[in-house]
């Protein structure tokens, strides 16, 4: 166990560098978190009206888990800004940000950790706290120790740093009356009271009871809303946005007709998940719903897969089948790239609008349908008719009922809910948890114009579930793994969360070497992770040969190899 002489913190500046001020936008941030600079004042207020509302010992438990979350939050950082130092000026992180923040003055008196083996203990001494002195205003002295954030930012930080539960005690308190504030740190195993200090942590049952009846509220909405508890997909989806709930407006209307609906919107925007909601809000929900992607069939075989083939038809027709628009039969069939099908394949399409009936390619009869026919198209299908690639008739029997389903980019308040949404269905399916995305990232999502739309989102979502451990936030490397990709979209973007991209967009001529140079000497930008990602995107585009690389960045293969090395990408 090391003594007061031999505990010194190491230099804040690499703290400092983190801290970042965008005035002119409203927003602080410490490294990729958002943070607010508050009266302690206020928080005191807080504080007293949790304990004349809660009472002293709910209050308690509630402002150490708020304090336990930060000090996780915080211990984050530790592997991203001292990655070489000594494990000891590592944890040090989370004492020295809590004087930075203006929280506490912290003191170490002794620490003794071994991450490996889970050895942990350690003592400080706390000097002007600011939960003590507010809690001296308002209340006075107090007969037990007051400072219940600060306590749980220790407990919370160094548990998460040390990988197993390491809560704190304040052994004296100025709040009490002490000269000074003393904590001491160990597993929680070797507290006598462990059972009374976990329960702090636990979630609050008034907690339990808030959220319980708020899912009979939404239980008994959607029950109202749905009287017949029929699976309403479309309507179930996330989204709040005006042109969303318009899309879902618009189908609702529809479900109760017969109507031929025509789905029109960019790749990836959900025209599929629009049909099912339409079909599951219809009389036919209890009916077969049969998907076709008019492009992934092959010209000569559409009409067989659409309208079915008799045995002997042609070379190859063992055996008669019938095909997706009588397996849909009462049900409703959904038509997507429909502007792909081919001319025999419209004319048949044509028939079954105008006559309910299809015929079997190679036979001699025709069979009547009753069927609901949903279409979509990614490109516009006048153009398509304007261009001799689509028939006219078709379009105009297609084109009764118009849906427009807006892109990403026009509905940019759904942006958090879909986010949301997609991490709990890959939290599932990878049987992982991560503590959301950071703050600098939903910036940046934001800000993106989302080429592929929703499918583009959840597909990055997944990649950054993947690739980000249990009880992490998902930082911008990891949500964005191929900005290293020059071609990327999002390959370039500076330490506000701002696409350089887009600023180069905004320009009317795209950024010239000097002009991106004195834009970027305009924000406080790292020039350490400026070369990271111009190495990593090198190494990206020559597949990982190093040699290639460095004849990209301009150096030998020994200075790439060094700087690799150095950066922990070898």
């Amino acid at each position: 166990m090391a003594n007061m002489q031999s505990l010194e913190f190491p230099g804040s500046r690499d703290l400092l560098s983190q801290i970042c001020f965008e005035s002119d936008q409203g927003k602080v941030w410490l490294n990729e978190q958002r943070m607010l600079l508050i009266h302690s004042s206020a928080m005191g207020l807080l504080r007293k009206e949790l304990v004349e509302t809660l009472g002293v010992e709910r209050a308690k438990g509630f402002l150490m888990r708020f304090g336990y979350h930060s000090g996780w939050k915080d211990a984050e950082l530790v592997r991203k800004i001292r990655p070489d130092m000594s494990t000891k000026d590592a944890f040090f992180v989370g004492p020295q940000l809590h004087c930075i923040k203006g929280m506490v003055n912290v003191k170490p008196i002794s620490l003794d950790l071994d991450v490996d083996t889970g050895i942990f203990h350690a003592e400080f001494d706390w000097f002007d706290s600011y939960e003590a002195d507010s809690h001296l205003q308002d209340s006075g002295p107090s007969s037990e120790p007051v400072c219940w954030t600060l306590i749980g930012y220790a407990s919370g930080y160094t548990t998460y740093f040390m990988g197993r539960n390491i809560l704190f005690k304040e052994t004296s308190c100025a709040g009490m009356g002490h000269e000074h504030c003393h904590i001491v740190g160990r597993p929680v195993e070797e507290w006598e009271d462990q059972a009374q200090l976990e329960r702090y942590l636990l979630p609050d049952p008034i907690a339990d009871e808030l959220f319980s009846l708020q899912s009979e509220i939404s239980e008994l909405r959607d029950n109202f809303r749905n009287s017949d508890q029929s699976e309403d997909l479309l309507f179930n989806s996330v989204g709040q946005s005006s042109a969303f709930k318009n899309v879902c407006q618009l189908i609702r209307r529809a479900s109760s007709s017969r109507v031929t609906v025509l789905l029109q919107g960019e790749t990836g925007v959900g025209k599929e998940i629009v049909a099912r909601g339409l079909h599951l809000s219809s009389d036919r929900a209890d009916k077969p719903f049969v998907a076709v992607n008019c492009a992934c069939i092959p010209p000569d075989l559409i009409e067989a897969e659409l309208f079915g083939v008799e045995k002997g038809a042609f070379t190859g027709a063992t055996q008669s089948r019938e095909g997706k628009f009588e397996r849909a039969n009462q049900g409703t069939i959904f038509l997507d790239e429909v502007v792909e099908l081919s001319p025999r394949a419209q004319a048949s399409l044509l028939r079954v609008l105008q006559e309910g009936e299809v015929e079997r390619v190679g036979d001699v009869r025709t069979r009547q349908i009753d069927i609901r026919i949903v279409a979509a198209a990614n490109e516009d299908l006048e153009q398509a008719v304007s261009d001799g690639k689509f028939r006219a008739d078709l379009f105009y029997r297609l084109n009764v009922y118009p849906v427009h389903i807006p892109p990403l980019r026009e509905r940019i308040e759904d942006i958090p809910l879909l986010i949301n949404h997609f991490l709990k269905k890959y939290h599932t399916l990878y049987n992982k948890h991560t503590q959301g995305v950071s703050d600098k990232a939903m910036q940046a999502l934001m800000h993106y114009k989302w080429p592929g739309n929703i499918r583009e989102l959840e597909n990055m979502i997944e990649r950054g579930v993947i690739l980000t451990d249990n009880s992490h936030t998902i930082d911008l490397d990891a949500f964005f793994p191929s900005l290293s990709e020059p071609s990327h979209p999002l390959n370039s973007i500076n330490q506000q969360g701002v696409l350089a991209r887009q600023i180069a967009q905004d320009s009317a001529t795209p950024l010239s070497q000097t002009e991106l140079c004195d834009h970027l000497l305009k924000e406080e930008f790292s020039l350490e992770q400026l070369e990271e990602q111009l190495i990593r995107s090198a190494m990206e585009r020559s597949a990982q040969n190093v040699s290639q690389a460095a004849r990209l960045l301009g150096m030998t293969r020994p200075q790439l190899a060094y700087r690799l090395k150095k950066l922990e990408l070898a």
